[in-house]
């Protein structure tokens, strides 16, 4: 099947990040994956900002990206006060202090795109509980916390990534590239902790 050349960029980031873009239905997070395949429909974070564009693709991408940033400030508060690895404990205070930084500058951009779409951050912050909820009780929060940002900072580089392709506000531009290069870099560094404990 030939593709129209204006999807062949969701094709290729489609090949290259298939199991992250299957992160991106947050109804879906921390539900079993027979759950998430038997909701092919389920609409999904991609599906309602693709279609956007201009002010209305900026409001909706920072009203969502509020909302995925307070999920992950939850998660980091969860397990804060229980890690006990140094680099975890580190990570946690960052993802507090750099993400409610974040959550103050997209509120603020917001206020003349018709300010925060409460629909839009509510979808994404109902999908963040299967997220933070687990994080709670977890016996090994340390491990718990770093394998749960793993897909938290994968959808996040998702949205980025459209944002890239569809926003004009440099602003929008510049936060979404310094999201791609933290989130990307501390993924790896996830990755590499994780290795190291088996």
């Amino acid at each position: 099947m030939k593709l129209p050349p204006r999807l062949l960029p969701f094709a290729v980031l489609t090949l290259i990040s298939g199991p992250a873009l299957a992160q991106m239905d947050h109804s879906m997070h921390g539900q079993p994956a027979i759950n998430r395949a038997s909701a092919p429909h389920a609409m999904t974070d991609m599906d309602v900002l693709a279609p956007l564009s201009g002010k209305a693709f900026d409001r909706a991408y920072l009203s969502m990206m509020i909302g995925h940033h307070q999920g992950a400030v939850e998660m980091a508060r969860a397990v804060q006060g229980r890690v006990k690895d140094a680099q975890v404990k580190t990570w946690v205070a960052n993802v507090i202090r750099d993400q409610t930084g974040e959550i103050r500058d997209m509120t603020a951009w917001l206020k003349p795109l018709g300010g925060l779409d409460i629909k839009m951050r509510g979808m994404m912050a109902t999908g963040m509980k299967g997220m933070i909820t687990p994080l709670k009780t977890a016996k090994e929060p340390d491990r718990a916390f770093v394998q749960g940002m793993l897909p938290h900072h994968a959808s996040a580089l998702d949205m980025a990534n459209l944002a890239l392709q569809k926003s004009s506000d440099a602003r929008v531009l510049k936060l979404s590239r310094d999201i791609i290069k933290a989130q990307a870099d501390e993924m790896y560094a996830f990755k590499l902790w994780l290795a190291k404990r088996g």
